[in-house]
């Protein structure tokens, strides 16, 4: 068996470039050189206030996007994260080896804990800890990841590393598996921060769905900077988000950006062309997934098989953790004790 990647999106909202060129997109290009398992992460979305009317309809099309962007359920595992109650329950047993230090120091959680102030849930805190679980259970090699997410993979390693240490080999230690270009896409309207579906501005992303029409005001009404000239300078941030999108969309060298930029007579002329290549990148991805939207079935019977396929390697490596930590399984498991006992 090959190395093998897992990832996952949370279905909260519409999902936008910087999903598709930081995560998506990425996942499309290892389907032929990992053995690869894609999940929409829906217990994650519960960590922040949700719509319950909407989860379902997220998680559908967010599946449906998967899809739609080029992973090919030939050749991938796709499945619902919420579908396999192993996720949940290696989490609980994680926790219990996990000092309350290590989360607390996360970033992402001091961030959105501000946002949500009194109210915040222990599953925001918790969360990383899912996502070590997520990782885990897969014996995943790679992990797909933007830059803001590198600090929660390695907290996964050092969860795996703490149990390995106190209870023997039990959990392959992940690495990260980053693009170099277009993996952090920042906001439309602040170069600074990064694109999120979180965000209250629909203006700041640019969403997989949206139609060209929608697209091209989004962009004619981007922020960029006082400055003239188009060049990359890591100084101005809205024109490095810009001229990246561009080049990675367009699928140019940054030596045909500079020569294309060479011609324009300032950001008009830019956000023009611009406009362009995002509307023509996303036209075969929005066909695609109104062709599998039309056919509910079809995309029911991808993840009734991706979740029969995952759950097989999730429920042996759970087995695994239970045995490693003096747990019995009980009777009639597909991994019962039996099996662990020396010959």
């Amino acid at each position: 068996m090959g190395k093998r990647v897992l990832s996952g999106v949370q279905p909260t909202g519409n999902l936008h470039i910087g999903n598709y060129l930081g995560a998506i997109r990425n996942w499309v290009e290892t389907q032929g050189e990992y053995e690869t398992f894609f999940c929409v992460v829906d217990l994650h979305a519960l960590t922040v206030p949700h719509d319950p009317q909407l989860l379902a309809v997220h998680t559908r099309t967010t599946a449906a996007l998967y899809l739609a962007c080029g992973i090919d359920p030939q050749r991938s595992t796709i499945f619902v994260q919420s579908h396999i109650p192993a996720h949940a329950e290696l989490a609980w047993l994680l926790n219990c080896i996990t000092p309350l230090n290590w989360l607390e120091r996360m970033i992402q959680f001091k961030e959105k804990a501000i946002k949500q102030g009194e109210n915040v849930g222990v599953g925001l805190l918790d969360y990383p800890v899912l996502m070590a679980a997520d990782i885990l259970l897969y014996d995943t090699d790679r992990v797909p990841v933007g830059e803001d997410q590198k600090q929660h993979l390695e907290l996964t390693r050092d969860i795996a590393r703490r149990f390995n240490d106190q209870f023997g080999e039990t959990f392959k230690i992940p690495e990260p598996l980053i693009r170099a270009e277009g993996a952090r896409v920042m906001s439309l309207q602040d170069g600074t921060v990064k694109m999120s579906k979180s965000d209250p501005s629909d203006m700041s992303r640019i969403n997989l769905l949206d139609d060209p029409d929608t697209i091209a005001k989004k962009i004619k009404r981007c922020k960029t900077d006082a400055i003239r000239e188009i060049t990359y300078d890591p100084h101005r941030p809205e024109a490095m988000n810009l001229l990246t999108l561009y080049q990675v969309l367009g699928n140019k060298t940054r030596e045909e950006v500079e020569k294309d930029c060479s011609q324009m007579r300032g950001w008009g002329d830019f956000k023009t062309a611009l406009t362009e290549v995002v509307i023509s990148h996303l036209a075969p991805i929005q066909q695609k997934y109104k062709e599998v939207m039309k056919e509910q079935g079809y995309l029911e019977e991808i993840i009734r098989s991706g979740t029969a396929k995952a759950e097989a390697v999730a429920s042996h490596t759970l087995a695994r953790v239970k045995q490693a930590l003096g747990l019995w399984l009980k009777a009639g498991h597909p991994a019962s004790w039996e099996q662990f006992l020396p010959t």
